[in-house]
């Protein structure tokens, strides 16, 4: 792929990644707080968001344009985020995706901050969730 640019998205263009996901039919919004993060290639080919939670985030909202999946867009975005932000990061996912995630360093989580764990409980209700987590960046060489 040529020039990407990865990094995030300043406050002034959150409408944009809304406006991605509303370009591909995706559900998902970027988030009211914290960092939102994108793959650009003139216009924005992926995203996500990252909201503070317990000393570490929660990643949500990660979207690729699905004409790009499969060329490691997504573990290139979440490996610069790791890399940027102190402390681990959570996610929710479908089981399905467990091992696009694994690739990524994320293994299940067995406890959450309380915040994310009673979010979860709430969300297991309607549909199949793992917690999935992944420590701080390790910065040594």
């Amino acid at each position: 792929m040529p020039c990407l640019q990865i990094g995030p998205l300043d406050e002034a263009s959150r409408p944009l990644l809304n406006k991605f996901y509303r370009q591909h039919r995706s559900s998902m919004r970027a988030s009211a707080e914290g960092q939102l993060w994108v793959i650009r290639e003139g216009e924005i080919i992926a995203g996500m968001s990252l909201t503070p939670v317990a000393q570490g985030h929660w990643l949500t909202g990660l979207f690729v344009a699905p004409s790009l999946r499969g060329q490691g867009l997504a573990a290139q975005l979440v490996r610069q985020a790791r890399q940027a932000v102190p402390g681990p990061l959570w996610l929710f996912c479908h089981p399905d995706l467990e091992t696009l995630y694994q690739r990524m360093g994320f293994t299940r989580a067995p406890h959450l901050p309380a915040p994310l764990a009673e979010r979860l409980a709430r969300y297991q209700r309607s549909k199949p969730l793992l917690a999935m987590g992944a420590p701080a960046f390790d910065q040594t060489p």
